[in-house]
């Protein structure tokens, strides 16, 4: 089954790393892309063809009872279509989630992930020496008050302190609604697409675990070296979407499902000899808990702390400290509306031409001069750099 979703995500693999084609005016490489979509598709064969566009907006669930007899294997791949998403196994279209995740590619292998050495800080630090090895100048601990916006064009931007820094081009990184309603403000735009962006759904429902723990924990039935690894908690596709259904009426999950990472033990720097750290995404935490996440976040974390224990007996007594971040914590802390890592959800009406809304999906914006480069452009998140790799050959073709 793996060998015929990733042919199937090789399909989809190539409009990853350009601009979503513009169908009111495509150019003639455009149209040619398009025309090397179809040939691969053709080259399917007329079976996998078929089979390819049956399965293409099916949920997830559906398509594993079809391939798959290991209730564990499918409760996996049912977790990973869902990853990160406000959908449940059984939801219309979850498959696109997998799709997604198999059309990455890690060291050339692909739909393959990694954890580089050094966490995710050593991503960024590496991304900072390339740059700063360029020219680029980094500012931080400068936040950013509003763009500056004259007749119509992007001029610079304007400081915390007050500050103005004059540019000929603007990228921004950060959500496309922090970007155009909070930065440039209503005012500079036209109401179609304010309502456009305002629309943009990008409710997270994913919170993320850290716990400092005295001792390396010990997950039943996985031996020393899969401790390294990524583990799973999602036992079945059922256990998931059961996860997922309190979700769509502002509860958290009381059985959690949850990928969890021991980072420490491939980099023994980031935790004292002997001690632990553990890293988990956990689902399903909506952003808008109807208790509230001041009185909700106690209870949610004794729910996770409680699946956590019954799969490696004992964690719990070795917890020198927890930090649970929840979508609202996200928010706040990262100025990501909703929490959403995504920064927007990641499904069929917002995903290709239609992200991060229609009409406006190659990168530019209605102000001239200023552009989106973030996780709510196409192709969207995930530590891929494809946003910004499309964003910036777009951007020198403009300037071209």
């Amino acid at each position: 089954m793996r060998a015929q979703l990733l042919r199937y995500a090789g399909i989809l693999k190539p409009f990853l790393s350009r601009r979503p084609p513009d169908l009111g005016g495509m150019s003639l490489l455009e149209t040619a892309a398009l025309g090397q979509t179809a040939v691969a598709l053709k080259k399917l064969g007329k079976e996998d063809m078929r089979d390819f566009l049956r399965v293409l907006l099916m949920n997830v669930a559906d398509l594993l009872d079809e391939q798959l007899a290991d209730i564990r294997l499918k409760g996996l791949l049912a977790f990973d279509a869902t990853l990160g998403s406000h959908l449940g196994p059984r939801s219309p279209t979850s498959l696109l989630g997998l799709y997604y995740r198999l059309a990455g590619e890690t060291g050339g292998k692909t739909g393959a992930q990694m954890l580089p050495k050094g966490g995710m800080g050593a991503v960024v630090a590496a991304i900072r020496a390339a740059a700063e090895k360029a020219g680029v100048t980094i500012r931080t601990a400068a936040p950013v008050a509003r763009i500056v916006v004259e007749k119509g064009r992007a001029v610079g931007v304007t400081l915390d302190g007050g500050e103005v820094l004059h540019a000929r081009t603007i990228v921004s990184a950060i959500n496309p609604a922090t970007t155009m309603l909070d930065l440039v403000g209503p005012r500079e735009i036209d109401t179609g697409f304010v309502r456009k962006v305002k629309n943009i759904r990008m409710r997270g429902d994913a919170a993320k675990l850290h716990l400092a723990l005295e001792r390396q924990p010990q997950f039943s039935g996985v031996d020393a070296d899969n401790h390294k690894g990524r583990l799973v908690i999602a036992p079945s596709p059922d256990h998931v979407e059961r996860a997922f259904n309190p979700s769509k009426y502002g509860e958290f999950s009381a059985e959690p499902v949850m990928e969890i990472t021991l980072p420490s033990l491939s980099d023994p720097s980031l935790a004292p000899s002997g001690a632990c750290v553990l890293s988990a995404i956990v689902q399903y935490a909506p952003y808008a808990l109807k208790e509230g996440w001041d009185a909700g976040k106690p209870k949610f974390l004794k729910a996770v702390l409680a699946q956590l224990e019954a799969y490696a007996p004992g964690i719990g007594k070795s917890v020198l400290h927890a930090e649970l971040l929840t979508p609202a914590d996200i928010e706040a802390n990262y100025r990501m509306p909703g929490g959403h890592w995504h920064h927007g959800e990641l499904q069929a009406d917002q995903m290709l031409m239609s992200r991060p809304v229609s009409g406006w999906s190659g990168y530019d914006t209605p102000i001239e001069g200023l552009f989106l480069a973030g996780a709510g452009s196409h192709p969207g998140g995930g530590v891929s750099g494809a946003p910004g790799f499309n964003a910036a050959r777009r951007i020198i073709a403009t300037k071209g």
